[in-house]
């Protein structure tokens, strides 16, 4: 069972109403704001499908929604100062429409719970990240309170890390996994698939554990059942998520499933032609995963595998249970494994204990790993993590901004060069659709028909090209002319061209 808890703003002259009233008419529109990593976009995705299925109709325009939700992330503070900005500037909108429901969900909800009331009162629930099947059902709630002017604040969340046996408080942390909405997607040939959910590693700086709960995996049949709707639905790429998806284990039938086997499974679904997955922890990059990739002609030759710091002692620090020679032996198996598989990062710095030597050590590691791209933080503070409790929050601000710009230079010097080994060489894409970029992939004219498209290599690097818009959704090969940083350009070669003209490129995925 969850934590569940009413507390009610009641009008005197109001009539109590029972738990059979229900909004039925739900011609409502909806307004949802997401911020954090995929499983909050896939979060948004379903519970999104759920409400649509009620007639609910999504909006861009928080005020004209008679719903608004907030789908929140702990990880960085930033993203909770986000949401407590858009929270503040519906106060007043609420109350000029006292109507409106609002409901604050995910990561923030799970760990400030009632907080979020004291600091925004116009929030009608909190709902953690194992709740999130109530929402429907606090949103009618909320209405027919409003109806009556009544104000009733909903708080439905997982049990603490330390609130219970580890059955009770995995209980309380339910995987939703109900329908699927296309609209919700990245683009409609790419949808993420949660295998597992949260997290067991108890990292110092991180609040995952705690807010979404204990590490569980869902069965290897149900996932299968998931991919084959998405394929159904039109769907190319298939990304599996988990806080540690490696660690990815459920026995059915009586035999263990890991992610290699699982891999395997949904490997033959048809109509899917790519099948990646994050986040991998270092420790659990197992020979067999790594074959696996190797044998599947589906599977993506991309990992993201976060180092976090180049320093053993900052390593422990972090509790990140591994040192910079442990990674060093699971890159060499990587590169000897699956030679030209790319591997990008997270780092962090400027993480309590952080010296000038240790933040060069993190700057060494990323020249030796030579990482596609790397996601580079700031250490920040987060209540309830044991860096919180232990540490002193000691490194300047300025120094922080100074670490991470020298990281991220050096980082983008290292992409481009690599990027550049591509030029000349061909690639197979998967074309997502129109290119966000104004970049333009060459100076030669363009037919009427084409115009810049993108996608994504199989060792998931973003290229350009002109070409028509209807190949969307397809495969397309592209002959690699031009690279920055973060992008390779390119000129589409047909499949039939290179049929009739003989022409052989090498081919570098």
């Amino acid at each position: 069972m969850s934590q569940s808890e009413e507390i009610t703003q009641q009008d005197p002259e109001s009539v109590q109403t029972d738990s059979a009233d229900v909004v039925t008419d739900h011609n409502h529109k909806l307004y949802i704001e997401t911020v954090g990593c995929q499983m909050n976009m896939l979060d948004s995705e379903l519970v999104v499908a759920d409400l649509r299925k009620r007639g609910y109709e999504l909006t861009q325009n928080v005020k004209e929604a008679e719903t608004v939700l907030f789908n929140t992330c702990s990880v960085r503070e930033h993203a909770e100062h986000k949401i407590y900005s858009s929270l503040g500037r519906l106060r007043y909108g609420a109350r000029k429409n006292p109507k409106k429901v609002i409901g604050v969900m995910g990561c923030m909800a799970q760990k400030d719970q009632k907080l979020i009331f004291q600091k925004a009162p116009q929030v009608d629930f909190v709902v953690g990240t194992g709740q999130l099947a109530q929402v429907a059902e606090l949103i009618d709630k909320a209405r027919v309170n409003h109806s009556q002017n009544r104000r009733s604040r909903e708080l439905a969340v997982g049990l603490g890390r330390k609130d219970g046996k580890r059955e009770e408080i995995t209980n309380s942390f339910q995987s939703y996994d109900p329908l699927r909405d296309p609209e919700m997607r990245p683009s409609p040939y790419q949808a993420f698939v949660r295998i597992m959910i949260g997290c067991d590693k108890f990292c110092s700086y991180c609040v995952v554990p705690s807010t979404r709960g204990p590490e569980q995996s869902r069965g290897p049949r149900e996932i299968l059942s998931e991919v084959k709707v998405l394929a159904d639905q039109g769907v190319k790429e298939v990304t599996l998520l988990g806080q540690t998806v490696n660690s990815y284990k459920h026995t059915q039938d009586g035999k263990l499933y890991r992610l290699s086997d699982l891999l395997y499974l949904i490997h033959d679904v048809e109509g899917i032609d790519r099948i990646k997955f994050v986040t991998s922890y270092p420790k659990d990059m197992t020979n067999d995963l790594l074959e696996a990739i190797r044998d599947l002609p589906k599977a993506t030759r991309y990992l993201h595998v976060p180092l976090q710091h180049g320093c053993d002692d900052v390593l422990k620090y972090m509790k990140r249970g591994y040192t910079v020679e442990d990674y060093r032996d699971m890159m060499h198996r990587i590169n000897e494994i699956l030679p030209g598989c790319s591997v990008s990062s997270d780092f962090i710095v400027g993480h309590p204990g952080e010296t000038e030597e240790s933040h060069q050590k993190s700057l060494e590691s990323i020249r030796e790993f030579r990482f596609k791209n790397s996601f580079i933080f700031k250490y920040s503070e987060r209540p309830g993590t044991k860096a919180a409790e232990r540490f002193e929050d000691d490194i300047p601000e300025e120094i922080k901004k100074r670490r991470n710009n020298e990281m991220l230079d050096l980082q983008n010097e290292i992409s481009e060069a690599d990027n550049a080994e591509f030029i000349g060489r061909q690639v197979e894409v998967l074309v997502e659709g129109p290119s966000k970029s104004a970049l333009k992939a060459s100076d030669n004219s363009a037919d009427s028909l084409a115009e810049q498209l993108m996608g994504r290599s199989k060792c998931d690097r973003i290229v350009v090209f002109d070409g028509n818009p209807r190949l969307a959704g397809s495969l397309a090969d592209v002959e690699v002319i031009d690279v920055t940083p973060t992008t390779l350009i390119g000129n589409i070669i047909t499949r039939e061209y290179q049929h009739q003209s003989g022409a052989s490129l090498p081919i570098l995925q």
